[in-house]
């Protein structure tokens, strides 16, 4: 009896409601985005009293927000490809012992390989299609697979076997069990390996949006609209005004999606981890 209240008391826990109020809801829907905007704004403003790049007036703002956002939206769909086989991924890995010392080792090679060393030939590919945006989300989307997949393939080791245990003698089986038992022990690990392949993303879409250094004959008539490309471009135009700006506002947008999101989600791991 006291093992079906610990287990329901487990599954209790398991609900992510985030965010959890009206109150925080609205503070994450308007208040985050509008203290985004704002800040951004300011810096953009005030800057060139503050340094000698006064040139940096004639970064348009709304231009380098449509870029961080293109760029954004870029890696969010990369992301929740990567999520969305990552997961599946992992689970079957651990759970095969022989599959595991087969596949775990040709990850750990692939994940070694710098990513952008395969861009070329995925360029070419796509290149057949005319469709460029696939080639740079196809990019990130390996570049964040294997953080995930390594991160939930150490919490799937760390759950206890009381919880298997417990799951098979109330018969907790399939579907319910993935959904009541591996994902909440894993979320923890989801968003820590989330985390990491979102700092990944950023570094490779700086590089991953300029595609007329991939393509033979090329022109940066080829490259993907987004801040990684903006970067790229500005700097070697001799915009160090546009190029400075760029920065600004990337670092801004990370560090919006840090405190806004990510630090929120850490902070409810805590829930599901197992002591």
């Amino acid at each position: 009896m006291s093992g079906q209240k610990h287990i329901q008391h487990h599954h209790r826990r398991v609900a992510f409601s985030y965010p959890t109020s009206i109150s925080q809801r609205l503070y994450s829907a308007v208040l985050g985005p509008l203290v985004f905007v704002l800040a951004t704004y300011l810096i953009l403003k005030f800057l060139p009293s503050l340094s000698p790049v006064s040139a940096i007036r004639n970064a348009p703002f709304a231009y380098l927000t449509a870029g961080f956002l293109a760029s954004f939206f870029r890696l969010l769909l990369a992301y929740s490809l990567a999520v969305v086989i990552a997961i599946p991924l992992a689970v079957v890995i651990s759970r095969r012992p022989s599959v595991e010392r087969v596949f775990l080792p040709v990850f750990d090679i692939t994940q070694s390989i710098p990513v952008l060393a395969f861009f070329p030939v995925i360029i070419a590919i796509f290149l057949r299609f005319g469709y460029f945006n696939g080639a740079a989300v196809f990019i990130l989307f390996l570049s964040m697979l294997w953080n995930i997949v390594f991160s939930v393939v150490g919490g799937l080791k760390v759950i206890p076997t009381e919880i298997i245990s417990a799951a098979k003698v109330f018969r907790v089986r399939g579907f319910s069990f993935l959904r009541k038992v591996l994902l909440p022990a894993v979320f923890p690990y989801v968003v820590t390996g989330s985390l990491l392949a979102w700092a990944q993303g950023w570094n490779v879409t700086i590089v991953a949006e300029v595609l007329h250094t991939y393509i033979p004959g090329g022109s940066r008539a080829n490259d993907l609209f987004g801040i990684g490309s903006i970067l790229v471009n500005s700097i070697a135009a001799g915009r160090q005004d546009l190029f400075l700006a760029s920065i600004l506002v990337l670092v801004i947008g990370i560090a919006f999606l840090n405190f806004f999101i990510w630090q929120k989600l850490l902070h409810y791991t805590e829930k599901y981890r197992f002591e």
